[in-house]
């Protein structure tokens, strides 16, 4: 959508559910890791939207107003208790009105918002910092990825067995875990995909196929933030257009670092909780191997600032008007 239209202190739009319940969440991540590794089934959390149904499960209000907005996390000024571990989650149950479609979700969301907690917003240009994966000196040392038949899928085909369907503001994804191992495998559709596991070498590995450079930043960030979408965005500036097969490879240690750096694990838990571990100035990721990972590439990832289109909070609502 265009963040032009939306004016000083805007609320939302006229499309609303027609049916909507709101109420506090709370899982148990490491019974829900378990879960996921014995029975390859992945909890149903995130935005799942059909034409008549719209399931946000476990989601903070920052990641409501990027599903509701079509925007990105770092694009959403707000309150600080809005980001972090401790940010509020919530359960939104709804149904959309006959003859809707289920693109007409987001403005019904962003209604939703709007009524039940107080969210007025406006639109502001400015630089935010963010991290450039931009193409080092001598060239990309990219492989191309060989013709054929894309991973693309309409998001109105039966899930196959095991795989599970979210929304996000790049279109939608879809996830299947293999029980056998943890590994995941992930489709972005014409974005390409990303299989996600122990390598070999017992280094956590990630392999893109056909993956555009966008979703080559965009896992790159999923990878290094884990901590709810408040750390540096990685953002696509090589201008590279093609879809490429690529593959890190990154050390143990380093995960647990950026565990660490964002609260999710104790200094000798790594699927822990707790923890207060802050990553060096000169590494935002929190993970020197990340950058010599992309280097390897022909890539590098820089300090940078880009005008972004913000999402300024005027007002919103710790807690929900009752259903």
């Amino acid at each position: 959508m265009s963040l032009a239209s939306i004016g000083p202190g805007q609320t939302t739009a006229s499309l609303t559910f027609e049916v909507a319940s709101v109420r506090p969440s709370s899982l148990d991540m490491i019974k829900l890791a378990t879960q996921v590794r014995t029975t390859g089934q992945m909890p149903k959390i995130g935005a799942h939207v059909n034409t008549s149904r719209a399931e946000y499960i476990f989601m903070g209000l920052k990641e409501l107003i990027a599903e509701a907005y079509r925007v990105r996390p770092f694009q959403i000024t707000g309150p600080d208790w809005l980001n972090g571990l401790s940010a509020p989650r919530f359960d939104i149950l709804a149904n959309l009105p006959d003859g809707s479609t289920k693109d007409q979700a987001p403005k019904m969301l962003q209604a939703l918002l709007a009524e039940r907690f107080k969210l007025t917003l406006h639109v502001d240009q400015k630089e935010h910092p963010v991290l450039a994966l931009v193409v080092a000196k001598g060239g990309p040392k990219l492989v191309e990825s060989a013709p054929g038949p894309s991973q693309d899928f309409d998001d109105n085909t039966p899930l196959k067995p095991g795989e599970s369907q979210m929304e996000t503001p790049q279109g939608p994804v879809r996830m299947t875990i293999n029980p056998k191992n943890g590994s995941a495998f992930v489709n972005m559709g014409q974005r390409g995909t990303w299989t996600q596991g122990m390598g070999t070498n017992g280094a956590f590995r990630i392999e893109g196929h056909k993956t555009t450079m966008s979703a080559f930043a965009d896992m790159l960030t999923q990878m290094t933030q884990m901590n709810g979408g408040t750390g540096v965005q990685i953002v696509d500036m090589t201008d590279l257009k093609g879809h490429y097969d690529v593959a890190l490879d990154v050390p143990i240690a380093d995960l647990i670092k950026m565990a660490q750096a964002a609260g999710l694990a104790g200094p000798a838990d790594a699927a822990g909780r707790g923890g207060s571990f802050a990553p060096e100035a000169s590494d935002p990721t929190g993970s020197s191997s990340v950058f010599d990972a992309v280097k390897a590439l022909g890539l590098k990832l820089e300090k940078r600032k880009a005008p972004t289109e913000q999402l300024v909070i005027d007002h919103i609502e710790k807690v929900p008007t009752e259903n």
